[in-house]
């Protein structure tokens, strides 16, 4: 469990709700999003279609899920790569929290993850002695305040950019009153600089899994997931099974999806394939249920097994942001 203090949904909106001023701004931040979201998809004419596609062909992996994981199974330790398998979030901390300590290692440098946020991994190594360091810019914002991610996309979102420069003023040293972003990013880089240099292992999540190849592609748009992965001597990759497709040349079909539907952007500005391990280095892949083989067998809950993690539905409904 997360050592934060878990807060019901109305107690939430009814604290948030009593900044007028802030709740108008946030609403339109979020709207700004929805509606760049709306623009780049009605640039595609068969927009639908493409949506529809994607729809099939994950249905095409739940209904075989058994078959696509042995294969993808088989070709990632083909390729060189370490599998792992975890029923439950507790045993995918126990193995994360494995390959750290055959390693003799207590620093830890982690891209976006809301496989890890599920599993608490951050607060089960905090207790193991080990210090996480998430790279992604809005999640290293809300790390540094000792808060949970508003949104799976857009982590910081419900923050200012005064809210920022105050933070980054008390754990940064940073000019106390300047919020310009590019002052603010440009010290968070530098600070996150040295953290890539010095961690020898990196976690990433994993976007989608290709089980004609055995290898798996991480979208980013910062770039932070490559700096981890390809400095580290040990990369551990996470995932909840859903995330596997049938072959490469459905990949295409995702990639036009995930980004105009999070960001409103064409593509994300990294996509990156991830099949094997570099000569001396470690490449794991921890493939976990938890829960998911239950929701499988349900019908009313079957298709949120297709959830590509876009999180437009988070722009829309103000329910899903507590």
């Amino acid at each position: 469990m997360s050592s934060e203090k878990i807060i019901q949904h109305s107690e939430a909106a009814a604290k948030f709700n009593k900044d007028v001023e802030r709740v108008n701004w946030h609403d339109e931040t979020l709207w700004f999003v929805r509606a760049k979201r709306d623009k780049s998809a009605h640039q595609i004419k068969d927009w639908e279609l493409l949506r529809e596609t994607a729809s099939q062909i994950k249905a095409n992996v739940l209904s075989n899920i058994h078959d696509y994981l042995v294969e993808f199974e088989a070709n990632a330790q083909r390729n060189g790569i370490i599998v792992h398998w975890a029923a439950d979030a507790k045993e995918h901390n126990e193995i994360v929290h494995s390959i750290m300590a055959k390693h003799d290692v207590k620093q830890m440098v982690k891209s976006k993850s809301m496989l890890t946020e599920e599993c608490h991994l951050n607060d089960y190594l905090a207790e193991k002695g080990i210090e996480v360091i998430d790279s992604d810019l809005g999640e290293y914002i809300v790390q540094l305040r000792k808060e949970p991610p508003s949104h799976i996309v857009l982590p910081a979102i419900h923050l200012k950019k005064e809210d920022v420069s105050e933070t980054f003023h008390e754990h940064l040293g940073t000019e106390k009153g300047n919020f310009d972003p590019q002052y603010l990013t440009e010290s968070a880089r530098h600070s996150l600089r040295n953290t890539f240099l010095t961690r020898k292992v990196a976690l990433t999540g994993v976007n989608f899994a290709i089980a004609e190849t055995g290898e798996f592609v991480v979208c980013t748009n910062e770039g932070n997931a490559d700096m981890g992965a390809h400095l580290a001597d040990v990369h551990i990759a996470c995932m909840g099974f859903e995330k596997l497709i049938p072959q490469r040349k459905h990949l295409g079909v995702f990639l036009r999806l995930l980004a105009r539907s999070a960001t409103g952007q064409p593509i994300t500005t990294f996509s990156s394939h991830f099949k094997k391990p570099r000569d001396g280095k470690e490449l794991h892949i921890v493939i976990v249920d938890n829960g998911r083989s239950k929701q499988l067998g349900r019908e009313d809950f079957r298709n949120s097994l297709k959830c590509i993690r876009c999180g437009a539905c988070m722009n829309t409904c103000p329910d899903s942001l507590f």
